[in-house]
């Protein structure tokens, strides 16, 4: 990880508030915490002053709480950077974090071949609190997706979560504490970036555009018939039947245990094959916080193997639902589905 001097003269950002505790402030006529102007943020974080940028705001109306977000949201910013992509360097989008890594995930495969950051942050108390972090956070995010090498292209151009000083990969990106400043983690890739006295840039790791000139493409076709099934002691038949053979499902993840292991009881293989025979896509992640899912290790796995069980590899849940989204929503064919669920499209994977 290496320190650099970005070029920040006349960069100019596009600051999208969506809803989030970081946007909140209190009241004192009420004493309630209520939504602030955010055209008038230089007035609540006078710190973005000193930077040379121009910073332009977008708020969503309604706002949208974190537990909201729906699909429609992702369409909608997508829309958005689509159409202003290319009057900004870069994109900061204030989110709420209880569901920030599955946007920051989506949002990863829907924007394909970025040459500019669109970096995700929030809070966990509100930017009017006394000990907010959201100000800190929000700085750090503003200056990164800022920031420009030597020749003028931006040193990030990733889908990022910028969180307590760290920036990480957003579809390789999990909420793991609700009451920690700390709310993140990416365990299975490394920080591109960590800001201290200065921000060091992890550039081994970056993904760089194949050509710094071309647009990115914008997807906004999804398919969301996609199921989560939470291997756990106990778990029924009749409750693996009605996620796995649903109808209404073209896909399922399993979230199977340690290196991506599932009960060995007759009935649950035969209801994964009987899936997977009528065609349905069921990839396998792990429920551990890192490492990867390995089916060819002990004979649980290799029974699912043998079922038509996709490899998710060191995948989240968020990124493979995100991907999933995505690849359903371009492709009516699950074995071209199938095929593209092997491959690294965004740094999703290691691989």
């Amino acid at each position: 990880m290496t320190g650099q001097s970005p070029i920040r003269e006349r960069s100019a950002i596009l600051l999208i508030y969506t809803g989030g505790t970081i946007g909140m402030k209190e009241d004192p006529a009420i004493g309630a915490l209520t939504p602030f102007d955010f055209s008038q943020i230089l007035e609540e974080v006078p710190e973005l002053e000193k930077f040379a940028y121009r910073i332009d705001t977008h708020t969503f109306s309604p706002l949208i709480d974190s537990s909201d977000v729906e699909p429609s949201l992702w369409i909608e910013l997508t829309s958005l950077i689509e159409e202003r992509y290319d009057d900004y360097d870069g994109f900061v989008i204030l989110h709420g974090t209880d569901t920030m890594a599955y946007s920051a995930s989506v949002l990863s495969f829907m924007m394909e071949g970025l040459s500019k950051p669109v970096i995700l942050t929030g809070s966990q108390l509100p930017i009017g609190s006394p000990r907010t972090d959201g100000k800190e956070n929000l700085i750090s995010a503003v200056e990164i997706a800022a920031a420009k090498d030597e020749e003028g292209h931006a040193l990030v151009p990733e889908v990022c979560i910028c969180f307590d000083s760290i920036l990480m990969r957003g579809n390789r990106t999990r909420k793991i504490n609700a009451d920690n400043f700390r709310a993140f983690r990416s365990d299975n890739c490394p920080h591109l970036a960590e800001a201290g006295i200065s921000i060091r840039y992890n550039s081994s790791v970056i993904r760089k555009p194949k050509d710094w000139n071309a647009r990115p493409e914008f997807h906004k076709e999804l398919d969301t018939r996609v199921s989560i099934l939470k291997i756990h002691p106990g778990i029924t038949p009749q409750v693996v039947r009605d996620i796995v053979c649903s109808k209404d499902t073209r896909a399922v993840i399993i979230e199977t245990y340690g290196a991506g292991n599932a009960p060995s009881k007759e009935w649950f293989t035969r209801l994964i094959a009987q899936a997977s025979a009528e065609g349905k896509i069921i990839i396998n992640v792990t429920q551990c916080m890192a490492g990867c899912v390995n089916m060819d290790i002990y004979a649980t796995g290799k029974c699912l193997k043998d079922a038509g069980v996709t490899s998710g590899y060191d995948s989240t849940t968020e990124s493979a639902l995100g991907k999933l989204f995505h690849l359903l929503g371009r492709y009516d064919d699950n074995d071209i589905v199938k095929g593209y669920l092997g491959e690294n499209l965004r740094g999703e994977i290691s691989k």
